[in-house]
């Protein structure tokens, strides 16, 4: 059983990476599954609406609680039964993005952050986090639909979230590591499966 996740500033090209993975995963003959936080269940996927709709009136501290709450239900129903059955988990952000948005961006401290996000998910974290980095600016040229309520933020918001992610994937350095999103979606991918590999390697199980 192992537990991937991908992250990163929306625009990175995070959905494009996980797509690419998933299929790389398979055609080694894994059994994969694929989520994405927030959603993922029915009842993440109506916390999900709440969340990004831009009409949505919602203080950051209840933001924070909500992403939560629909990602212990994902842990609930998808991502602990996936990884007991032996699957590969490939999860579209996790518990990384709450500590970047609503903490490092958003101003929330982020170890109480982490000591709930710890009781949401019963401690349950990835064997391996990818981010995608990539300037604000170039990201949201990349969005091909319409700013949700998150990405209707500010540009010194979404530095914040940028230099966020970069502040735990250094601080984490053993779980976590950094892509270059300007770079070619193929060559991206090939540095992703590199690391993933060397995951795949020490979580084997006899």
């Amino acid at each position: 059983m192992t537990f991937l996740s991908l992250d990163g500033v929306d625009g990175a090209g995070k959905s494009t990476q996980i797509r690419l993975l998933v299929d790389w995963l398979t055609r080694q003959g894994r059994d994969v599954v694929s989520c994405r936080d927030p959603g993922g269940t029915p009842t993440g996927d109506e916390i999900r609406r709440l969340l990004l709709d831009p009409e949505m009136r919602i203080s950051l501290r209840s933001e924070m609680l909500l992403y939560m709450a629909s990602r212990a239900q994902l842990v609930t129903e998808v991502i602990q039964p996936a990884l007991d059955r032996g699957s590969v988990v490939v999860c579209d952000r996790y518990l990384l993005s709450t500590l970047v948005y609503q903490g490092h961006a958003g101003g929330l401290d982020v170890e109480d952050i982490r000591a709930v996000g710890a009781f949401a998910t019963t401690g349950l974290m990835p064997d391996w986090t990818g981010v995608i980095d990539l300037a604000p600016e170039t990201a949201a040229q990349r969005r091909d639909a319409p700013a949700d309520r998150i990405e209707q933020r500010d540009r010194s918001y979404h530095e914040k979230v940028r230099r966020g992610f970069q502040a735990e994937v250094e601080q984490h350095a053993d779980r976590m590591s950094l892509f270059d999103g300007r770079q070619a979606a193929e060559e991206i991918h090939q540095a992703i499966i590199v690391e993933v590999q060397r995951v795949l390697d020490r979580t084997r199980r006899p």
